[in-house]
């Protein structure tokens, strides 16, 4: 087999080809299972999972669901202790395993990896309708730079519902530019900013659509709805949970937040 850049290639016993990429000086060494699609996809969706065993099988079927078929699926599992990856691995054109937790290096890591034009970032709990990719292919021109979807809660309670019209409303406004549990961008773009930044755990999409901005303008589709869980809400309350965000939207404008950080909620 072939050895391309320093990267070894191993064969396993049942026949699954497996990469072991050398140790970066920023990342720890990761696993990288070969596409399995032969073909160049147009967008490829990168989805980063940290003990996701509960969502991650749900959020994977949806996206086969998908009625555009040129796309790829990059599932990154970052830290993992559960099933996640042996689950994602059945469904996943590209696995990569880090053994640390990391959710933005977990993000660079499969935006470097995937081959398709447009990069689509969904969190292991986000749902996409089945037609999504089509819309998403049809509205997210080159004039675009980044973008997300109209959201939706995954629980029909008036207060998420609520929330999430502000939120909608925001995207749609103008307001603030952010995203709804998915992320859109073109790969050159992603590249050329950098990336995510691997210092930030919080408000770090808002970092990247921030700097994507310089190449295009921000898009909020509409014409599809992406359906993302409540769990941290169900968790830690649905005022708090508001209040955290309100919080670090506030120190977001006035100072750096790379000390910031939340707690995974699973």
């Amino acid at each position: 087999m072939e050895n391309n850049e320093g990267i070894l290639a191993s064969q396993s016993s049942v026949g699954t080809v497996v990469l072991e990429a050398p140790p970066l000086p920023t990342r720890p060494p990761a696993r990288i299972a070969r596409p399995k699609a032969a073909k160049t996809p147009l967008i490829s969706i990168i989805i980063p999972a940290h003990n996701e065993q509960n969502y991650i099988r749900q959020t994977l079927e949806a996206v086969k669901r998908q009625t555009l078929s040129a796309f790829e699926i990059v599932v990154v599992t970052n830290g993992c202790t559960d099933q996640t990856a042996e689950i994602a691995r059945e469904l996943c054109d590209q696995l990569i395993v880090m053994p640390e937790r990391g959710l933005s290096r977990a993000r660079n890591l499969g935006g470097e990896a995937a081959r398709g034009k447009v990069l689509i970032f969904l969190d292991a709990d986000t749902l996409l309708e089945p037609h999504a990719l089509e819309v998403i292919a049809q509205q997210f021109g080159p004039d675009c730079a980044a973008g997300t979807l109209k959201g939706c809660p995954d629980i029909a309670r008036p207060s998420y519902k609520l929330m999430y019209a502000v939120k909608n409303f925001q995207h749609w406004s103008g307001l603030h530019e952010g995203s709804s549990g998915i992320i859109l961008c073109w790969k050159e773009h992603f590249i050329a900013t950098g990336g995510f930044d691997e210092a930030l755990h919080v408000t770090e999409n808002s970092d990247l659509i921030r700097k994507l901005r310089f190449f295009g303008k921000y898009a909020f589709i509409s014409g599809t709805t992406v359906t993302t869980s409540m769990r941290r809400y169900e968790n830690g309350g649905w005022a708090q949970m508001v209040r955290m965000w309100v919080k670090l939207w506030v120190q977001s404008l006035v100072s750096d937040l790379r000390h910031e950080k939340y707690e995974a909620v699973r």
